[in-house]
């Protein structure tokens, strides 16, 4: 049988509390997680401090280490 590369994913297990990043998609920006179930998230946005709930789709990439939060607007 043929060796193939596989990409691999798993749901991100999410701490309340937690102060996240998402790089880029609909959801771009930083985020405080408030609230959770085993198939909602609820996410804050730390400047306007809406909550949306949404389905769990996030994947864990990387953590690092000494990163400002939130960001600046890198649009700006």
């Amino acid at each position: 049988m043929e060796k193939e590369i596989v990409t691999i994913f798993r749901p991100y297990d999410f701490a309340l509390g937690q102060k996240i990043y998402i790089e880029n998609g609909p959801r771009k920006g930083d985020w405080k997680v408030v609230g959770m179930t085993d198939r909602k998230i609820t996410l804050q946005c730390p400047i306007s401090l809406k909550r949306f709930e949404w389905n769990r789709f996030c994947y864990f990439v990387e953590e690092r280490q000494g990163q400002e939060w939130p960001r600046k607007d890198e649009d700006a």
